[in-house]
């Protein structure tokens, strides 16, 4: 746990720092810093929320890193990139890339999905459309959502993001 707890702050320090110089862009950018506990709450309220915001992304995908399960999240991430994608080629491109990234057998981030949609999958990126992945990618979805999600929210890591920190002189100096 420590481990993965070093890594995601050393990854949020670093983030922080560039947002620092674009701090009149408050909005999203803030995401990047430490939440309160109120906006660390608001993950537990549904998965969506949690992969919605930067830093609760980050904290479930160290999270998963440490369970070795990382591919999910990446696979998941990967197809949200992909359905972005306007151009056609770079669509074919990105398609095969994923393909060979998470899918086919023995890929270097296998996901765990069922033989007949891995030959949809094989089929589907010859001509690669938005939606080639969309069953892959429902089911990790699901497959987070159900198992890896409610272990998030009962790790340390999460449960201290809850805490409220009790104010103390030192505290208040700074």
């Amino acid at each position: 746990i420590k481990d993965w707890k070093t890594r995601l702050s050393y990854f949020l320090q670093n983030s922080s720092n560039s947002t620092k110089i674009k701090s009149k862009n408050v909005g999203k950018h803030r995401t990047y810093f430490r939440p309160s506990p109120e906006e660390a709450q608001l993950w537990s309220e549904a998965f969506d929320e949690l992969l919605a915001n930067k830093y609760g992304l980050a904290a479930f995908r160290a999270f998963l890193k440490s369970e070795f399960c990382e591919e999910n999240i990446e696979f998941w991430l990967a197809c949200e990139d992909f359905k972005k994608t306007k151009s056609p080629q770079k669509l074919t491109s990105k398609a095969k890339k994923i393909y060979n990234d998470f899918i086919e057998k023995e890929a270097p981030k296998e996901i765990n999905i069922d033989f007949q949609t891995k030959n949809m999958i094989a089929q589907n990126i010859q001509e690669a459309t938005h939606t080639c992945f969309s069953a892959a990618q429902k089911r990790v979805y699901s497959l987070m959502e159900n198992n890896s999600y409610p272990r998030f929210l009962e790790s340390e890591f999460y449960q201290e993001l809850c805490k409220k920190t009790p104010i103390t002189r030192a505290t208040q100096e700074t």
